[in-house]
């Protein structure tokens, strides 16, 4: 039974976005968390259940797992490195980690970029229908092998065994194990931990406290909405709560875990230039022209009234995280989006029409592409 009512702890009454979260509900999602950040104050609300069948609503300082936002984290975390002169973004990721044997054109912009044409692990979908399959990340077999573990060397070794998608350097296309690699790098140069080096150079410097990089670790602490998965066992569809996962499968391409709060201070943070020096962050926002891709970010170039977003979204096994920053950070909408998955994607339109109509609403223009995990 979902629940009609709307929590909101404002500063000033946003009947607009009240009603967007309730219409967000009656599309199918179990639940939502909004924050929104701008001229008018914070405004803060949740729509729907925190559980199937329950009647509590999504708490509004809930942590969720955020996806392919983990993306923009890693890059910030990698061109910390490059400020202090640990790595160069032009190095050949090769002499790093030499391991692999990896095409010597490839970079560390390239990387963080999606321009290494390295094939993506969850699989490679091409513009004529082909689709070469990855590991498995959905269906009956996910969900039964949800709490499986992964190395990261074992999804690159994957990756690089089959086809390259083009030359480095020459294309754009997303791919998960860019940021595998990314991560490897940075535990590489830094002999540490992902997770510490995490910890040092971004979470404790901007004040995260509810971000987590869980690397194995397959529970969500704290108060938090739950996610599902459905799929078809004896003719019959099955629903099962997946918010529990161990979430190597995806590693730095969408693992980890934060909150609307945080998530706005790490976007108004970063945007803000309290992470980076100036001719870095210009390097972030240096958009690939084929889809408005920087470096870790998309760089959006929306109408008149809304000028150019930055942004990353993310999707993983029933949970969706939208993070959205003006150029200067100082107005951001971020939001959790939990919901019943399935491999058909059968949610991914709707999906889209919550971003659309959110963004519409706050930034006056349309919204961005969508950096989904899957």
């Amino acid at each position: 039974m979902m629940n009609d009512s709307v929590s909101v702890n404002d500063v000033a009454e946003r009947p607009e976005l009240q009603k967007i979260l309730q219409e967000i509900v009656d599309a199918g999602f179990v639940g939502v968390q909004l924050r929104v950040n701008d001229e008018r104050g914070e405004w803060v609300g949740s729509a729907g259940v925190r559980e199937l069948g329950g009647l509590a609503e999504p708490p509004t300082d809930g942590r969720f797992r955020v996806g392919s936002v983990t993306k923009t984290f890693t890059a910030a975390l990698v061109l910390s490195l490059v400020a202090d002169g640990v790595i160069g973004l032009d190095d050949v990721v090769d002499d790093h980690l030499p391991e692999f044997g990896l095409d010597r054109r490839i970079t560390v912009r390239m990387l963080l970029q999606h321009t290494s044409g390295v094939f993506n692990f969850t699989g490679e979908y091409y513009e004529d229908g082909t689709v070469v399959p990855g590991i498995v990340w959905s269906g009956r077999e996910w969900v039964e092998n949800r709490f499986k573990t992964y190395q990261p060397q074992e999804l690159v070794r994957l990756a690089l065994s089959k086809p390259a998608r083009f030359e480095p350097g020459t294309d754009w296309s997303y791919s998960n194990t860019n940021y595998v690699l990314a991560r490897l790098l940075i535990e590489k140069v830094t002999g540490r931990p992902l997770a510490e080096e995490m910890r040092l150079r971004v979470l404790e410097p901007l004040g995260l406290p509810d971000t987590v990089v869980p690397d194995t670790d397959t529970e969500i602490a704290g108060p938090h909405a739950h996610a599902y998965y459905r799929y078809e066992e004896d003719g019959q569809d099955r629903t099962v709560d997946v918010t529990r996962q161990n979430p190597s499968w995806i590693s730095t391409g969408g693992d980890m875990i934060s909150t609307t709060r945080d998530l706005h201070t790490f976007i108004s943070g970063l945007m803000g230039g309290r992470l980076l020096p100036p001719s870095l962050l210009a390097e972030m926002r240096d958009a690939h022209p084929k889809v408005g891709y920087g470096l870790g970010v998309f760089v959006q170039d929306a109408d008149p009234d809304s000028g150019t977003l930055i942004t990353h979204n993310g999707g993983i096994s029933g949970s969706a995280a939208l993070m959205f920053s003006t150029p200067d950070g100082r107005k951001t909408l971020t939001a959790s989006v939990t919901y019943v998955d399935d491999a058909a994607m059968s949610q991914a339109a709707a999906f889209q029409e919550v971003v659309q109509r959110l963004v519409k609403e706050v930034f006056g223009g349309a919204a961005g592409r969508d950096g989904a995990a899957s």
